[in-house]
């Protein structure tokens, strides 16, 4: 099968990801294979590319936002007792597997599991013709979305509901969002379907026009201090210089929610300007599958516009300089 590997991880123009011939890979208990229809380009694939999020096993597939449908199914009951057949179309996300057993994952915290392993990173990803997925980890997908609009609900949807409740915006609050790609957008519509007003900083003109069609009360430049005191906001951009601009914009009791696995160096807060007055901070790591089914209800409840950018299969690597680089409007996705 046809697939991409990150096989030297450096700067995006070094090309670390190499494109490659692999062997269609055979399900195991408990598991089915998808042949790939669609696979999103996360800013997670660009940092594990670039080295800044570290290989845990060499030659991995990236991509863990992807849209497939079953052609072979492992050995056991698992896929009969979710009802699951072949032609079905499911979902593949971040999240590939945890114990099950550890106090994070007894308490409804499997994000936190220690022994959590993740698509694309831990085991091969949806840069492939075929995926693997452990049927306990795979999600239904609601109707009325392509499998392009449906693969950034997988990460950039997920993940960035997580963080918006992270944030806890108070019921018709006001929310600002610091970055406006994949993520960003469908959160922006999430808030907006529940009443906030939303303020968009980012330094990108056609993240700034998307932001404005989407209903945003104002957008304005990354470090631009937004309209009115916010009393959330999530900072998708992985820069952590927006990290204390972001906290002094907050109102007394305002939270700031982080949206992503990497983030550059914070500087020094000062308590005055960016804590006091019970402003608070917060990270957000990957989710929980109760987050996924959460997440893609409110997406079959309330039609998101989707932007997508769309690539073959054989442009990942164009995909990925194109992200980096903030060419890509809303979200990139490979079709194959």
């Amino acid at each position: 099968m046809r697939a991409w590997q990150v096989a030297s991880p450096g700067p995006v123009g070094t090309r670390p990801l190499r494109a490659a011939d692999l062997p269609v890979p055979e399900p195991g208990s408990g598991e089915v294979r998808l042949r790939v229809d669609a696979c999103g380009v996360c800013r997670t694939d660009l940092h594990l590319a670039e080295g800044d999020l570290r290989p845990r096993r060499a030659l991995t597939v990236p991509g863990h936002e992807v849209v497939g449908r079953v052609d072979a199914i492992g050995p056991g009951p698992a896929a009969e007792r979710r009802g699951i057949s072949l032609g079905d179309r499911l979902g593949v996300a971040w999240l590939a597997s945890t114990d099950g057993t550890c106090v994070y994952c007894a308490r409804g915290a499997e994000n936190l599991c220690p022994a959590s392993t993740y698509t694309g990173w831990d085991v091969d990803g949806g840069y492939a013709e075929y995926v693997l997925v452990r049927v306990d980890y795979a999600y239904r997908l609601p109707a009325g979305y392509s499998d392009a609009e449906l693969a950034p609900l997988l990460c950039a949807g997920i993940v960035g509901y997580r963080a918006l409740r992270r944030a806890e915006l108070p019921p018709g609050g006001r929310l600002g969002l610091y970055g406006f790609g994949a993520s960003a957008h469908l959160a922006a519509q999430v808030a907006l379907a529940q009443g906030a007003r939303v303020h968009v900083m980012t330094r990108s003109p056609a993240a700034r026009a998307l932001a404005l069609e989407l209903g945003a009360a104002s957008v304005t430049g990354a470090y631009d201090p937004p309209p009115e005191p916010l009393d959330a906001a999530v900072l998708f951009a992985p820069v952590g210089e927006l990290v204390p601009v972001a906290l002094a914009a907050l109102d007394r009791g305002g939270t700031l929610s982080v949206a992503g696995i990497h983030l550059t160096d914070i500087p020094r807060l000062a308590y005055a300007e960016h804590l006091f007055q019970e402003r608070d901070l917060r990270s957000t790591t990957a989710n929980t599958r109760a987050d996924g089914e959460e997440f893609l209800a409110v997406a079959a409840e309330h039609r998101l516009s989707v932007t997508v950018t769309p690539y073959p299969l054989d442009a990942a690597d164009q995909a990925l300089a194109d992200l980096s680089a903030d060419r890509v409007n809303g979200a990139a996705v490979l079709l194959l």
